[in-house]
């Protein structure tokens, strides 16, 4: 009853800001009124009170103050205001300060489903899980003696985390051998890295894929470019920022500023309580101009749309792909008693050209919000902006690529083979049987060996399906087989080499080139023109 009352405390103080917000948006419209709406505010908490004590007394089960209050009436309570603001239980708001920090303390290795079973897909290269010897598919059946039964992937990740320094004892059956396996790993600092891949694709052209932006993420981007520059001359650029949710607003602002030239603006947002702040690239690109294609999705938001964004509005890169999701607003996290924490919003963000990146959310369910696509591309009625160079572009709705291109839909083939985990399986297979080498190519004998490993996991297949998606079966072999002998990494580098979206922005690089170029001209004659003249 206690911890109950903590929890309904904890609520009523977070209302009572939250009604205070509001009642000072009522307030400023109209002064006379705030008396009235003070009174308002302790009849709506009074409401609240009774009603959360008849709930805890008469519901016909005893009530969890976690779920009703943790996950109902806080984050109910804030989606009335706006989908972005969150409410962070202490599970919650640990895992949103780790993702921040850009670390975690645990074995290093990712772990997922597979037959109602947790395996381990893929230690992280040098981590203690891959220095102790753990392997691709290996199953996860105890930790710490506690069998995993029932378990699902978050509670076995959770038991392998703990403090720097401590052991964990891991117990896990592989294939081919006759009894489980013991390891005994001792848990050490793992980076979570944002730029989860980079690398030369061809001579002089770079491809860097950042994941996300927490607090190592500008300097992990520096030294992605430096590793490129000490290769020789950067020819080239595909900056990829597909599926990259955002982040740290800083982080965003400080990777912008290494392609964009100094004092140029980045971005800057304003609110009620917040004046307007600009953030302008401090140092800049020091004269690096090479061609620079971004590559977006639907995925891309917040402070990856403000990258996207700036380099579009100050016509330095061409934007590829699809329109990103639409995510302006700027959220302030507060830390709260309990290990708690408030994400609220306070702004919103505005690209250079002074459009607005939120997409409407009035109106709309929160499912629809972040399901629905229609009409995401309609630019009727939408802000229009211009370029540095004087081309169109619209607020109110994301950062619409420059050059759309729609992802490559799979089939039913394709849906079948990844469901029943089929290059995952065959992968662990050839690694266990074959010595792989970085010259391995798939070729008919490995195909074969496809085919069969196919029809021992019994999964469907003809060979009019073999010959048709014949490119996109050799890349995924190919892929999960480097991830099993190499690494994470290796594997993503062949993924990316054959994806049809890298692949195309490749072809892009001479456009973005012309694209600079052009504003350049545009800029400096319009500069020219603006001179007095004696």
């Amino acid at each position: 009853m206690v911890r109950s009352s903590q929890r309904a405390s904890l609520f009523i103080v977070l209302f009572l800001a939250a009604c205070g917000f509001l009642g000072m948006v009522f307030a400023q419209k109209n002064p006379s009124t705030a008396h009235d709406s003070d009174s308002d505010v302790s009849q709506s908490l009074q409401q609240f009170t009774q009603v959360y004590d008849i709930v805890e007394q008469n519901y016909a089960e005893p009530v969890n103050p976690d779920k009703a209050i943790y996950n109902g009436a806080i984050p109910g309570m804030l989606h009335v205001l706006d989908p972005h603001s969150n409410f962070f239980d202490p599970k919650s708001y640990s895992l949103l300060r780790e993702d921040q920090r850009g670390k975690y303390y645990g074995v290093g290795m990712t772990v997922g489903p597979r037959n109602n079973k947790v395996i381990v897909i893929a230690p992280f290269v040098g981590t203690p899980a891959y220095r102790a010897g753990i392997h691709p598919g290996d199953v996860i059946i105890a930790v710490d003696g506690k069998p995993t039964d029932n378990m699902n992937t978050g509670d076995v990740a959770d038991l392998l985390k703990g403090p720097k320094g401590t052991t964990v004892h891991i117990t896990v059956l592989r294939e081919g051998t006759d009894k489980p396996l013991e390891f005994t790993v001792v848990r050490d600092e793992i980076p979570r890295y944002s730029v989860d891949l980079h690398f030369l694709i061809h001579p002089g052209i770079g491809y860097m894929h950042v994941s996300g932006f927490n607090e190592t993420t500008e300097k992990e981007v520096q030294d992605a470019l430096d590793n490129f520059y000490q290769a020789g001359d950067l020819k080239g650029l595909i900056l990829d920022l597909r599926q990259n949710p955002g982040g740290l607003l800083n982080e965003g602002v400080g990777v912008a500023d290494k392609f964009l030239r100094k004092n140029q603006l980045i971005v800057s947002h304003h609110g009620r309580s917040s004046p307007e702040r600009r953030y302008t690239a401090s140092h800049g690109n020091s004269g690096k101009e090479y061609p620079l294609v971004v590559l977006v999705n639907r995925g891309t938001a917040s402070a990856a749309e403000i990258v996207a964004g700036a380099i579009q509005d100050h016509d330095r890169g061409l934007v590829v792909g699809e329109t990103t999701f639409g995510k302006g607003l700027v959220q302030t996290v507060y830390p709260l008693s309990n290990d708690t924490g408030l994400a609220l919003t306070t702004a919103k963000y505005y690209t250079p050209s002074g459009r607005l990146i939120q997409r409407d959310y009035s109106n709309v369910s929160l499912y629809d919000y972040y399901f629905d696509r229609d009409g995401i591309n309609d630019t009727t009625n939408k802000e229009v902006k211009l370029t540095d160079s004087g081309r169109t572009v619209y607020g109110g709705g994301g950062i619409a690529p420059d050059v759309k291109v729609d992802p490559i839909k799979s089939n039913h083939f394709q849906d079948a083979m990844l469901q029943h985990y089929a290059f995952f399986n065959f992968a662990k297979h050839y690694a266990n049987s074959h010595h792989v080498t970085k010259s391995f190519e798939v070729d008919e004998s490995v195909m074969q060996e496809f085919r069969k490993s196919l029809d021992a996991d019994k999964t469907p297949y003809t060979e009019a399906d073999l010959v048709q998606n014949n490119e996109w079966i050799r890349s995924n072999i190919k892929s999960e087989v480097f991830v099993d002998a190499f690494g994470q990494e290796e594997g993503l580098k062949v993924r990316a080499e054959s994806d049809p979206e890298v692949l195309k922005a490749l072809d892009l690089l001479p456009q973005a080139r012309q694209l600079a170029e052009n504003a350049r001209k545009v800029i400096a004659e319009r500069n020219s023109a603006s001179l007095p003249r004696q």
